[in-house]
């Protein structure tokens, strides 16, 4: 799924040409995907990842699932990491990297004792839905802590699943005042990889902390 938001913030934020990447049934072969492009931005969806990829328990009855974008994108992203393509993950791509590199998610992280409710109602507007919901703290040394000006700001939320089990060879850049990892990156990675559990996308323009990750994104890009 990638809607307009997601585009217009690579095109103008990014200063990069969005190219979309089909899911298809089978998929497509990651390494001519990326002969084509510089870098991926893997968006957020209303799908989950499948649980059967993380040894998870089976999804409830009325779980969106997307089948062919899980054959997709995660062989997709361990090789762009591998071939050092400059990456950027949010709300389901974040969920995405942890479990291509071997990491586990929690399905309904609201039901976790002691963590927040991070979904959105439905009955609420577009604008209510996406306002700031809760802060998040930036953890030192760290890829975001290099790029932001402040370690604490807030974020909208809008998913109901979140990182259980953080896989090896990640990094937790910034954490939510619950304990819920809200951004990660690549320990060791060659190029511009990480991920947030938020949407920076929506209204990128008008925040500060959004229009820094997608410069910083987009500076790697055109690095290459």
């Amino acid at each position: 799924m990638a809607g307009e938001k997601y585009i217009s913030a690579i095109r103008d934020g990014a200063a990069a040409f969005p190219l979309l990447i089909p899911s298809l049934d089978p998929a497509l072969d990651p390494e001519l995907v990326l002969a084509h492009v510089d870098g991926l931005l893997l968006t957020g969806s209303a799908s989950n990842v499948d649980p059967a990829y993380y040894g998870g328990d089976g999804p409830r009855p009325g779980n969106l699932a997307d089948t062919h974008r899980d054959a997709t994108t995660l062989p997709l992203i361990r090789a762009a990491i591998a071939a050092a393509k400059p990456c950027l993950f949010i709300c389901r791509g974040h969920q995405e990297l942890n479990v291509a590199f071997g990491g586990t998610l929690f399905q309904h992280v609201r039901e976790v004792p002691g963590r927040f409710d991070h979904s959105d109602d439905a009955k609420q507007g577009i604008e209510a839905k996406y306002a700031p919901a809760h802060e998040v703290t930036v953890q030192a040394g760290g890829v975001l802590e290099s790029l932001l000006e402040r370690r604490r700001f807030a974020v909208n939320s809008l998913h109901g699943q979140a990182i259980d089990r953080l896989a090896v060879g990640l990094r937790i850049e910034a954490l939510a005042d619950d304990g819920t990892i809200e951004a990660i990156s690549v320990e060791g990675a060659s190029n511009f990889a990480l991920s947030v559990q938020w949407h920076p996308e929506w209204q990128w323009s008008g925040n500060p902390e959004s229009r820094t990750l997608f410069a910083a994104f987009g500076r790697a890009l055109a690095a290459l």
